[in-house]
């Protein structure tokens, strides 16, 4: 691969990191403040339904993201009024948001536009652009001709759309929010000592449900980027479980702005692989020797963990070398003897690289969860002593 190549994937891979970083940023302060937010799915999703359509109907992009921060803030509120106010079990209400949006998004979308639960596609003027800065390059024969700081700049940096700037500054927001100022203190005491807050005078109910606001905001402004950013329209289901990869993504970052901006990207990372490269082509030998360093990697990880870490990676690891078994038997259809397969050139499957988000999601909970420390007073309701 050339540069350009390069260039273009790593402007893929922020694209498709954005909603997870929105979205786990938005988790990142509701779990700080002791409120495990489950329903990030499900308020992105009713983002996004709801930014396409408003957008669609008033003919501005902008309009629509303030509606798709609406019904996500609202959503966020019936969280903590079932897990704050009436201390309900919060994985519960998170799951049944989730269930909720799913579902009425769907029908609301039927009922709208009657074209199979999605929107139609949005027009130009509805959509969130890209912006081209001075002196980038618009046309793609003139950036792959171009010298690679051009390429670079035109590429990389150049060309997003407003929510992608906006969605990476909020990363050094969110830590000096958290870190450097009074409120960020007593968010982070909320979620490791609710009682001492209280002592202090200070309303833990009131911080909790400000943390859940900002967690609607944000994921509102995720749910928005997907529809009216990255496509044109809402189809069903389109987030496609990102609110769970931005959970492990969150835990992959043990609760911190900055590592969770690592651990976005390199999620993107696999989502634009899965986008620019559907239509690999390696030799038989090359694609088993990466599954099976994988598997023989998680497995050697997985001896020195918990028993249930052995069991979920050993597994992993047994697919993967299954899957390498597997092409060098295909490949000995196409070739004479089982040497000359292992050099046969075949197509990496398709399924196997759209699943890369996905197995990285349970290697990252297998592997880290027990190394990650979430708030202690998380996921507990909290009671006024009286």
């Amino acid at each position: 691969m050339d540069f350009f190549t390069f260039v273009q994937l790593g402007d893929a891979s922020v694209r498709m990191a954005i909603p997870l970083l929105l979205a786990c940023l938005a988790g990142l302060f509701s779990e700080r403040a002791g409120i495990f937010d489950i329903g990030l799915e499900g308020k992105m999703l009713a983002a996004a339904f709801l930014a396409a359509a408003v957008s669609l109907v008033s003919g501005n992009a902008w309009v629509g993201l303030l509606a798709g921060i609406g019904i996500s803030i609202a959503l966020s509120l019936i969280h903590g009024l079932a897990s704050i106010t009436f201390r309900g079990n919060q994985l519960i209400s998170g799951v049944a948001i989730n269930f909720f949006a799913a579902g009425l998004t769907v029908v609301v979308a039927q009922g709208w536009f009657a074209q199979g639960g999605r929107t139609p596609s949005l027009p130009k003027d509805a959509r969130f652009n890209g912006i081209d800065f001075p002196g980038a390059l618009t046309r793609v024969r003139d950036k792959m001709q171009a010298d690679p700081w051009a390429q670079f700049y035109s590429e990389f940096i150049s060309g997003h759309s407003i929510l992608v700037y906006l969605g990476l500054l909020t990363v050094p927001l969110s830590w000096w929010v958290l870190y450097r100022t009074r409120f960020g203190l007593r968010l982070r005491a909320v979620g490791e000592a609710p009682e001492a807050v209280d002592t202090a005078g200070i309303s833990v109910v009131r911080l909790r449900y400000t943390a859940v606001i900002i967690a609607g905001v944000l994921c509102g402004v995720a749910g928005a980027y997907l529809s009216t950013a990255v496509q044109a329209g809402f189809t069903k289901d389109m987030t496609a479980n990102r609110g769970f990869i931005a959970l492990a993504a969150l835990i992959f970052a043990k609760w911190r702005p900055w590592y969770a901006l690592g651990a976005c990207l390199l999620f993107g990372l696999f989502f634009a692989i899965d986008n620019r490269f559907q239509n690999i082509q390696l030799e038989v030998i090359w694609i088993m020797t990466g599954l099976f360093a994988a598997a023989a990697a998680m497995t050697l990880y997985a001896l020195r963990r918990e028993r249930i870490d052995l069991i979920v990676l050993g597994g992993l690891s047994a697919v993967l070398v299954f899957v390498g078994l597997a092409t060098w038997i295909g490949a000995m259809d196409e070739a004479i003897g089982a040497t000359a397969a292992l050099f046969e050139t075949v197509k990496v499957p398709s399924q196997l690289i759209q699943s890369l988000p996905y197995l990285f999601v349970v290697v990252v909970l297998a592997g880290f969860v027990g190394k990650a420390i979430p708030p202690r007073a998380g996921g507990q309701p909290y009671v006024k002593e009286r």
